[in-house]
């Protein structure tokens, strides 16, 4: 279902998670849980998944993660806070210990100057450790490769905050 790339990392990922006995979230905007079936998709996934959200909205970002709209109106909803603010979000609304987020622009449409077709912010959060996040700008044209792309950073990121 997923490259082999992506597998490998969440098959690396689940191993990693259930040696430390942590159980991880995803908060997904641009690629509407992607992550999720990623992880879901390696048998024994639930030793260590605890739940994903898909904000694809403003609105779902507020009610399910806490994101101010206020603040979502101020920045966008493709930014480093509201990244941050969704890791964060995820975190409180979840049993979990490691959660990541992701909103960005996957395209073909929505792109701006300021916030192009492939712009991703991405952000992980550990319960008593500082937030990392995360902007790149996947080229590659396409909504499948700025997706991929955008989960292959999701699993990576979520295997350095679990090391």
């Amino acid at each position: 279902m997923f490259p082999l790339e992506i597998e490998t990392l969440a098959r690396l990922l689940i191993d990693e998670a259930r040696q430390k006995s942590l159980r991880l979230v995803t908060a997904e905007s641009c690629t509407g849980g992607l992550v999720a079936g990623a992880i879901c998709a390696i048998s024994g996934a639930s030793d260590v998944f605890e739940r994903g959200f898909v904000t694809y909205t403003n609105r779902a970002k507020s009610e399910m993660l806490g994101v101010p709209g206020d603040v979502i109106a101020d920045h966008g909803a493709v930014s480093e806070v509201v990244a941050r603010m969704m890791a964060e979000g995820a975190l409180e609304a979840s049993n979990g210990h490691v959660a990541v987020s992701i909103t960005g622009v996957a395209g073909p449409g929505g792109g701006s100057p300021l916030k192009p077709v492939g712009t991703v912010h991405l952000a992980v959060a550990r319960a008593n450790r500082s937030v990392v996040h995360r902007h790149e700008r996947f080229a590659g044209g396409t909504r499948e490769a700025v997706q991929l792309a955008a989960v292959r950073t999701a699993l990576e990121m979520l295997r350095e905050a679990v090391a």
